[in-house]
């Protein structure tokens, strides 16, 4: 076995490229679900919102295990972890499409969730640790493909499955992509981690899954109108009391499920408020400009979603040259760039009407997904280069945890706006202004990036 310290470079691309097909793998599957679920509700002659809990369980069960998976791997192999998640969600992702049966699906979603949840950190984790810092934006770059391809094809890809199939190979779709990465992950991963014997934070850990599923579950809730405003305001004022204690138990903790000491560096914190905002803003505009497109210009559900694609246009055209544009202006001016683009863009769409050209609508939107994937590069790069290899794990759950909920509270905050400001305007300017306060609350990151010094992360460049 090679050991960490024998890994050269060609040997850290090769275990990135396995890394970031199994994050594609989640990915597409979290994506090309949403899109099958008229299809799943009809089949199974249940209401369009009761399909829905096939997300919502899966992401509730993420949030869950995601804490856990920076303790399991200082207890066992990191690779075995890995190539053991890999596994039981594919294998689940199978079974998921084998009956029609709800409860027989929820349990299946639940456990591609769990699995999700160790799969993703642990292998990102292997990455961070074996990775030298002068190559670290290059390797990482890697990992960002991913989340910029998926939410891009999964759509179309959705559409022509279930067409000529059933939403049942959704789900079978996993198999050929899981079987390649735990055989290419057998071979082409070889990291070798020492284990340690440590106890089990398990108060932690419960105030943790409790604060986290409790976030979403809350988004859930104010996502589905006003008549459950009350009763969303309620687990969220809870899921927060529970955010407290557990950043309490955490900073007090002598052997906490996690450590907080990351936060103390800088640039590592900078990811963690302004880059979590900005993964709020950016996780609901796709959401936000399809609804504007179909509700308040009436436009079809294809001719909309042609056009919301522009986004993810824009964050694959500007991605092979996002390593060039930081090693030249330096992560800070690089992030500055980035999200003063993605700013603008907000706000050009908020000026966005039934009229205005369909040139112009695809224009803004590419100049929203360039701004997207220079700041995720520039971000998640920057994040990890000032840290020693003992922060990096908690570091990597802490991030992998505020990540997902950031996109997840994303979403539930602009449908609650909405809902709202519904109540009491036409239907046009409710959006209009949604729009205004996304642009508005999206300006803080750049603001804060301003405080970074300008050298920050240049470990990274040379």
């Amino acid at each position: 076995m090679t050991s960490n310290s024998q890994m050269n470079f060609s040997q850290m691309k090769q275990a990135a490229l396995v890394v970031a097909a199994a994050l594609f793998m989640q990915m597409l599957d979290s994506t090309i679900v949403t899109t099958a679920l008229p299809q799943i509700a009809t089949d199974l002659k249940v209401a369009q919102s009761t399909a829905s809990l096939l997300v919502s369980v899966y992401m509730l069960f993420s949030a869950i295990f995601i804490p856990l998976s920076g303790w399991l791997a200082k207890k066992v192999r990191r690779k075995n972890l890995f190539l053991i998640a890999v596994g039981l969600f594919t294998v689940s992702s199978v079974l998921a499409g084998l009956f029609n049966n709800l409860t027989y699906l929820l349990v299946m979603r639940a456990i591609q969730g769990m699995s999700g949840a160790l799969m993703v950190p642990v292998g990102r984790l292997i990455i961070l640790e074996n990775t030298e810092p002068k190559k670290m934006l290059q390797i990482l770059s890697y990992l960002v493909w991913p989340a910029l391809l998926a939410p891009a094809i999964a759509p179309l890809l959705g559409g022509y499955v279930i067409a000529s199939l059933s939403w049942h190979w959704i789900f079978f779709l996993n198999l050929p992509i899981g079987l390649l990465i735990i055989l290419t992950g057998a071979f082409f991963i070889l990291d070798d981690n020492e284990r340690e014997d440590l106890p089990f934070d398990l108060f932690g850990f419960l105030l943790v899954a409790v604060a986290g599923g409790g976030l979403l579950i809350a988004s859930e809730i104010l996502s589905r109108g006003l008549s459950l405003f009350f009763w969303g305001f309620l687990v969220l004022f809870v899921a927060l009391v529970f955010l407290a204690l557990a950043w309490h138990h955490l900073s007090a903790s002598d052997q906490p499920l996690f450590s907080l000491e990351p936060l103390k560096v800088k640039t590592f914190r900078v990811y963690e408020s302004g880059g979590s905002i900005f993964w709020m803003t950016i996780g609901a505009l796709p959401y936000l400009l399809t609804l504007v497109l179909q509700v308040a210009f009436h436009w079809s559900p294809i001719m909309a979603g042609t056009y919301v694609i522009f986004i993810f246009v824009g964050n694959i055209a500007i991605k092979p040259f996002t390593t060039v544009i930081i090693r030249c202006l330096g992560y800070k001016y690089a992030l500055v760039v980035a999200l003063s683009l993605a700013s603008l863009a907000t706000f050009l769409m908020a000026a966005f009407h039934a009229d205005s050209a369909k040139a112009w609508i695809a224009f803004v939107a590419f100049v929203s997904g360039i701004g997207r994937s220079l700041a995720l590069t520039s971000y998640n790069s920057l994040s990890f280069s000032e840290l020693s290899k003992e922060q990096k794990n908690s570091a990597n759950t802490l991030t992998s945890v505020l990540q997902m909920l950031s996109q997840a509270l994303g979403v539930g905050i602009v449908a609650t706006i909405l809902a709202l400001l519904g109540q009491v305007m036409k239907t046009t300017l409710a959006y209009q202004i949604t729009f205004l306060i996304v642009g508005l609350v999206s300006l803080y990151p750049l603001l804060e990036v301003l405080t970074l010094p300008k050298d920050a992360g240049a470990q990274t460049l040379s």
